[in-house]
């Protein structure tokens, strides 16, 4: 028995069954003299409830994980060579593949609404970081992961792509315009200033939604954060009270045993003084007929 043999099977547990089963894998790597092992078992953390759900996908729905998994790298790649056309191929794919693995994940767990969006932050993650993909894949989780960095999207080149098309399309048709106006000296360049300028509405507006859009993802990132703090903050708790639990239940039995022993060796000192008592008696009646023989 190893360390990672012990971590498979208490992380495929349910996080209700895993103090309990952590404590006996434990014991029993002590009863077999492999303290250090039993000191390491005992240091593994009860996972959460969304770290669990994710767990249980990579041993029940290993196919399902992979295909997201390398999506997650298709994806990573196509960042690195700066491929905006297979960035949006890849981005396409990863939205239905997300949301198939997110409903296996979640299917039949009952998870609460904080615990859900963990485990969609958590497949995010692992789709972007190739750390988080080594760590959703193992099927270990303690906590639900949560990517921070920039995460690769088709998004950014295709609107860089999209502007210079605009401002290429822009200044040709001012020029016709221009040359148009000059030759006929009655056309007006309003049609050329005019499409500028709904360009740089058009440009505001799409900065104002981008804020807006960061200004939720951080409320919502901000939220999760706290929700997730108290459900570890709740998750040490329960663990500390099974612990806590257990240990008055350990010292309430072997105090009645000892309560037990020592009612029993009270009543053996009360015969032993009984039995020092007769023994007097013996041994005096005993001198007297001793003496009556003798003279």
């Amino acid at each position: 028995m190893d360390l990672d043999e012990v971590a498979d099977r208490l992380y495929g547990l349910p996080p209700s069954e895993f103090t309990a089963a952590r404590e006996a894998e434990a014991r029993a790597a002590k009863d077999a003299g492999d303290a250090k092992l039993s000191r390491e078992i005992g240091r593994l953390r009860k996972p959460t409830v969304s770290a669990w759900a994710v767990n249980r996908a990579a041993r029940e729905h290993p196919d399902d994980l992979r295909e997201l998994l390398e999506v997650g790298e298709e994806l990573r790649r196509a960042w690195a060579a700066h491929d905006a056309e297979a960035l949006a191929e890849v981005a396409r794919r990863r939205g239905a593949v997300a949301e198939r693995v997110g409903r296996l994940v979640k299917e039949d767990m009952g998870l609460s609404a904080a615990a859900s969006v963990e485990v969609d932050r958590t497949l995010d993650a692992a789709v972007v970081d190739e750390g988080a993909a080594a760590e959703v894949r193992q099927g270990r989780l303690v906590r639900p992961l949560e990517y921070s960095g920039f995460a690769p999207a088709p998004a950014p080149a295709r609107a860089e792509a999209e502007q210079g098309e605009a401002g290429a399309e822009g200044a040709g048709v001012s020029g016709t315009t221009s040359s148009t106006s000059s030759a006929s000296g009655s056309r007006s360049p309003a049609g050329a200033a005019g499409r500028p300028a709904r360009e740089v509405r058009a440009s505001r507006k799409a900065a104002a939604e981008e804020r807006a859009r960061r200004e939720a993802e951080a409320r919502a990132a901000r939220e999760a954060r706290r929700a997730q703090e108290r459900m570890e903050a709740e998750a040490t708790y329960l663990e500390w009270r099974e612990a806590l639990t257990e240990a008055v239940r350990e010292h309430d039995k072997r105090a009645e045993k000892v309560a037990r022993l020592e009612r029993k060796l009270t009543k053996a000192r009360a015969k032993l003084r009984e039995s020092e008592q007769r023994l007097e008696v013996a041994r005096r009646e005993e001198r007297h007929a001793r003496r009556r023989l003798e003279g």
